[in-house]
C-alpha cells in the first residue's frame, strides 16, 4: 500500500511540473484532446496503461 501511495503522489509531482513548467503547451493539448472522440480517448488511456505496466515489470 505504501509503494502505491508513493507511486500516486510521483503522479501527482510529474502532473504539476508540466502545468507549473509550461502552462500554455498544457492548455492547448487539453484543448486538442477535447476535439478527439471518446473512442479514441479511450485507446490513448489503454496504450498508457499497457506501456506503464510493461515498463514497470521491466523495472521492477
Amino acid at each position: 500500500m505504501h509503494q502505491l501511495a508513493a507511486a500516486l503522489c510521483l503522479v501527482l509531482v510529474l502532473e504539476g511540473l508540466l502545468l507549473f513548467a509550461a502552462p500554455a503547451s498544457w492548455q492547448a493539448m487539453m484543448r486538442q484532446a477535447l476535439t478527439l472522440s471518446p473512442r479514441t480517448l479511450r485507446l490513448f488511456g489503454a496504450g498508457a496503461v499497457i506501456v506503464g505496466l510493461v515498463l514497470l515489470r521491466w523495472f521492477h
